[in-house]
């Protein structure tokens, strides 16, 4: 590690399970906060090439995993939140890819959507694009956490103004998006 990089400290809760049944808050940021997905225009996030692809990815996790669903989510200029639920005994009508018998952490699934999406990114859109390195997660543990976050997600775009992931706003950032 270089001496001008700071260490992230980690938000995981120590000896939690990520990859069992359960509600997760989660926020990917671009590397540098690079706003990349397209603008907010009176208050609605529009995305660009780059940003439909990081909605398509997004979903395809959804597609992909059998035990994954999606709630509410935000792909913003430069960050995507979301709600990922993983749910091990889902029922669908599909056949189950052999591989998704085994169920991934909350980690190795943001980091399959942050993959997928950088190969399509830069084949299609954006040949330098990275994500930044890690990610911000949020075990929702209630109904009103659950509440609480589906609010802050359908609020965001109509708050980039007084974002804290706003590039306009970045002096005195803080690493929890909540």
């Amino acid at each position: 590690m270089e001496m001008n990089q700071r260490r992230r400290k980690s938000n995981r809760l120590e000896g939690y399970d990520y990859s069992q049944a359960g509600c997760y808050f989660v926020t990917v940021c671009v590397q540098d906060m690079q706003c990349l997905f397209g603008e907010i225009v009176e208050g609605r996030m529009v995305l660009n090439e780059a940003g439909e692809i990081v909605n398509a990815r997004w979903q395809w996790l959804f597609e992909r995993y059998d035990y994954v669903e999606l709630d509410d989510y935000v792909v913003m200029p430069n960050h995507l939140h979301g709600i990922l639920i993983i749910q091990p005994r889902r029922d669908r009508s599909r056949p189950v890819p052999t591989d998704a018998l085994k169920i991934k952490s909350l980690s190795e699934l943001v980091g399959a959507f942050k993959t997928t999406s950088s190969k399509h990114i830069r084949e299609n859109a954006l040949v330098s694009f990275k994500w930044q390195r890690s990610f911000y997660d949020h075990v929702i543990r209630d109904d009103e956490d659950m509440n609480r976050i589906r609010e802050y997600i359908q609020n965001n775009p109509l708050k980039w103004a007084i974002d804290k992931f706003n590039p306009a706003n970045q002096a005195g950032r803080r690493d929890r998006p909540l």
